[in-house]
This record gives structure tokens, C-alpha cells and sequence, in this order.
């Protein structure tokens, strides 16, 4: 899809460490304190020092030879003349200008050093990020995806989320997961989260014609990626499909039928909402048949088989086919937290 004039997309890498801001603000205390420390020892004495514009120091004329005398400005317009005001500069002011030196060239090292490491990082990430997975849109529906890829074992540095809010990337980037700021129906955003390299789009946008778009976007920029897509309205499932998308769920009407089922089936709706919620009881697994399961029947599984998968095709666990596992084959089965336990 054509660039639209927008904003330049922006990465958030999750922190290795707490960001430079937090030193920043400890380091401006400490040179605040010390200000205040020196407009104080100078009040105190302000008998002893002369002012050439003639009177007795206010505390404004405190503050102002405080604050150019700390920061080595020095106009000489105020200056010490009894002997206990020179003893307190020479043995109070002058490390306190040092100290407020090396605070201000430490605050400004550390943020370029902090610059320097977040682009180092974000170099190397761009560098080895591939066969991720790129989950546009990180609402309700893309932290519940993100949450169930995580509970069925993908590591985190595998999921780079997309969002033009950057709230909900910051909070993305909190949880661990690398986010990228950004239009998720524009090229230049997905190229960012390196969708010609993924393996997976998950495509969990709040609105249907944005997704058709995330989906047109991200097929041409991987044709060999599986899309995942969701959607609201059933209408739209024909032209997700069209655009490009592997997979096509309706949100709207599976809470629908799930709300159906609750209605007359209250005990079957809960162990539909189980077998959706992984790594709690009941769990839907797809795996491959092993090698001494082969010939067998999907009924001699340890763990009960709901379906078999053969040549692309999902036939339910009664289907004649079932009788006799071939190479290949794949088994959806229901697997229990205690075996997976035991495992």
C-alpha cells in the first residue's frame, strides 16, 4: 500500500534498564541542594561580602551570586571581604562548585551514553529479528493473543507488536515485547517490524476495513507469511480472505454463539472458555502423529482425540480416516494442566 503522509514510525525496544530520566532527575535534586546550600551559607554571612552596587545582600543578591558563582560564571560584582566569608568559599563553595561541575557533566554523559546503548540495541535487534511474529493492533484482542502465544511457548523476543497509540506500545514494551509506533496499513510502519521476515501477521485491529488494509499491506510485503486475521462482522470475512488472510475469526459472533451456549448449556460454555484460556485445565493442542502412533487409530491416543488433520483438510475425530494414522497426519487433542505437568 502507498505511504500516506504521516508521522515516521518509532521502535520501543522492552528496557534492559531503567531509562537515563530517573538519573537526570536524581542529579538535578542534588544540584538544586547544593544551590540552596550555598545561598544559605551566604545569607547567613552576608555581612561579609560587598556588593559594588552598594546596601546589605538581600536573598535575591544570595541567589544570584549562589548561581554564578556555582556555575563558575563569576562577574565579580559581589565578592567575599572578611575573612570568615573567604575560609567558607574556600572551604565550602569550592568543592560544592566541583561537585556541581561533576553533576553536570555526569548527567550529560549518561544521557548521551543512554542514547548510544538504545541505538546499539536497536541495530542489533533489526539485525536478527526474523521468523517473528507481528501482532498489528495491541487492544483487548492483541494482549489476548500476545498472552496466549506467550502460555504456548513463544519467547518474547519473537512478538514485535504494532500501534499507532504509543501508550499502548510503551505498555507492550513494559511487558517485554519489542513495539513499533506507527500506521500499521502503511509500508515504511511494517518494514519497521520486519514483516517481510516474519512468519506469522496476527492482524487484531478494532476496525474491519483497517484490518482488510493491514492485510493487503502485509501480503504484499510477504506473500509466504500466515495471516491471522479478526474481524467484527461476518460479512467481511470473504474480503479478509480475498486480501490475503490464512485465517478468519469473527469476534462478534463467536461471543455470540458462546453466549448462546451459556444460555442453554451453562457447564459446556465453561469448558469452551477453558479449552480458549491456555495453560489453565483443559487446553486444544495441534501436534504432529508420532512415528510409533502411525498406522494406529486416533481413538489409541494417550490424550482424546477431537480431530485429525490430513492434506489440509480438518475431519472431525469419528471420520473413517481416524481409523488409520498416516506420516504426516496432524491431531488436534485435548490435553489436561496435569499432564502437561507430568510432561
Amino acid at each position: 500500500m502507498p505511504d500516506r503522509g504521516a508521522a515516521a514510525p518509532r521502535v520501543m525496544l522492552p528496557s534492559a534498564r531503567t531509562g537515563p530520566m530517573r538519573a537526570v532527575l536524581q542529579r538535578v535534586g542534588i544540584a538544586l541542594l547544593l544551590l540552596f546550600a550555598v545561598v544559605a551559607v551566604v545569607y547567613i554571612d552576608r555581612d561579609g561580602y560587598r556588593d559594588n552596587a552598594g546596601g546589605r545582600l538581600s536573598l535575591l543578591d544570595c541567589f544570584y551570586y549562589a548561581t554564578v558563582t556555582v556555575s563558575t560564571t563569576g562577574y565579580g560584582d559581589i565578592t567575599p571581604v572578611s575573612a570568615g566569608a573567604r575560609l567558607v568559599n574556600i572551604v565550602f563553595v569550592t568543592p560544592v562548585r566541583v561537585l556541581f561541575l561533576i553533576v553536570l557533566v555526569g548527567t550529560t554523559l549518561e544521557v548521551l551514553a543512554e542514547r548510544t546503548r538504545a541505538d546499539w540495541r536497536l541495530s542489533r535487534w533489526r539485525a536478527r529479528v526474523r521468523d517473528h511474529i507481528v501482532v498489528a493492533g495491541y487492544g483487548t484482542k492483541g494482549r489476548s493473543a500476545v498472552k496466549t502465544l506467550l502460555k504456548t511457548g513463544v519467547d518474547r523476543e519473537h512478538i514485535v507488536v504494532v500501534d499507532p497509540d504509543p501508550g499502548s506500545v510503551a505498555e507492550a514494551a513494559e511487558d517485554g515485547l519489542a513495539g513499533i509506533v506507527g500506521d500499521a496499513t502503511r509500508t515504511a510502519v511494517l518494514r519497521q517490524a520486519a514483516v517481510h521476515r516474519a512468519r506469522v501477521v496476527v492482524v487484531a485491529s478494532a476496525r474491519d476495513d483497517t484490518s482488510v488494509l493491514i492485510t493487503l499491506t502485509a501480503r504484499q510485503l510477504n506473500p509466504g507469511a500466515k495471516i491471522q486475521a479478526a474481524v467484527r462482522e461476518s460479512e467481511n470475512v470473504p474480503l479478509l480472505r480475498q486480501s490475503g488472510a490464512d485465517h478468519v475469526i469473527t469476534s462478534s459472533e463467536a461471543a455470540g454463539r458462546l453466549l448462546g451456549v451459556s444460555t442453554s448449556q451453562p457447564n459446556v460454555s465453561e469448558v469452551i472458555e477453558d479449552l480458549l484460556e491456555q495453560g489453565t485445565g483443559l487446553d486444544l493442542v495441534e501436534r504432529d502423529v508420532r512415528a510409533h502412533e502411525v498406522g494406529g487409530s486416533a481413538r489409541e491416543l494417550p490424550e482424546p482425540a477431537i480431530a485429525l488433520v490430513r492434506d489440509g483438510r480438518t475431519l472431525p475425530y469419528d471420520d473413517d480416516a481416524c481409523e488409520r494414522l498416516q506420516p504426516g497426519d496432524r491431531v488436534i487433542v485435548a490435553r489436561s494442566a496435569r499432564r502437561r505437568a507430568a510432561e
